[in-house]
């Protein structure tokens, strides 16, 4: 294509997300505090019928008119067709179906255009609480069309941490953390975004991750001025055959770097 062709289809593209993560939020929420139809997957993960009806719509949206992107989406089993394409869809349908089943209100639809193994388009929803995240790689990352920026905090002592409390354990550290207050959200990608509004200073998850749980919030964040890696800084990269990932850590440029010195001495069990 042409520059002004690539320019158009981008626009296209970023149009669509919008509206599909949209309406993808508002399918969820017929379902939400209603006792949705839930269920145990082989990987002792729950899903809910809810995650099923929202998947449906999305890829109907987002792949339907001939679209030539991939798509990876945590309810669709994986296509290695997807390894062979330079853009692909990545896709939770509801990050925090946990939160979503128990009827509390801390989950997304989550939605990223990745390129080449980096995202460029990326929406976050929160339908219950009415929050938009967005981002566009490079021209920054919005809440409800206000532009967010990462906290600007450097010491790690007395940080606000949005994680699960039990990552902190003295046992998987080679040195203490420092006190912190930590709150916990189901949703890893609403806690990056939550990093990336400046909510919070940081979040770490110590768990594996999915392609999904991160591409969209991964932008949302880096769009805000803060950055996402491994908890060693290594990169994150996506649209891989294994579309796993250890660990994440998240946070501005001054209190990441104070955090890589303490998560390196990370002992995996």
């Amino acid at each position: 294509m042409r520059e002004p062709e690539v320019l158009a289809r981008f626009r296209q593209d970023r149009d669509l997300l919008r509206a599909s993560v949209r309406e993808a939020g508002l399918r969820a929420l017929d379902y939400f505090g209603k006792s949705p139809k839930h269920w145990i997957k082989d990987d002792k993960t729950p899903i809910s019928e809810a995650d099923l009806a929202v998947n449906d719509l999305l890829q109907d949206r987002l792949t339907g008119q001939g679209c030539p992107y991939g798509w990876l989406s945590e309810e669709t089993a994986d296509n290695e067709q997807r390894l062979g394409l330079e853009k692909v869809w990545v896709v939770d349908p509801i990050d925090g179906t946990r939160s979503f089943i128990k009827g509390t209100p801390h989950w997304t639809v989550s939605v990223a255009l990745v390129d080449r193994g980096r995202p460029v388009l990326a929406a976050v929803f929160n339908p219950v609480k009415d929050e938009f995240f967005e981002a566009v790689r490079g021209d920054g990352a919005r809440l409800n069309g206000d532009v967010v920026t990462v906290s600007d905090r450097a010491h790690v002592e007395g940080c606000e941490m949005v994680a699960n409390s039990g990552a902190f354990n003295g046992e998987r550290w080679g040195m203490p953390w420092p006190e912190m207050k930590v709150t916990s959200r189901n949703s890893m990608a609403y806690r990056l975004c939550l990093v990336a509004s400046g909510t919070y200073d940081a979040t770490l998850a110590i768990s594996r991750k999915h392609d999904w749980d991160l591409a969209a919030a991964h932008l949302v964040v880096e769009e805000a001025g803060g950055h996402v890696t491994l908890h060693d800084g290594g990169p994150i990269v996506y649209n891989q055959p294994n579309p796993r990932h250890s660990t994440v850590l998240a946070a501005g440029p001054a209190l990441h770097k104070a955090l890589l010195k303490q998560t390196q001495t990370y002992r995996a069990p």
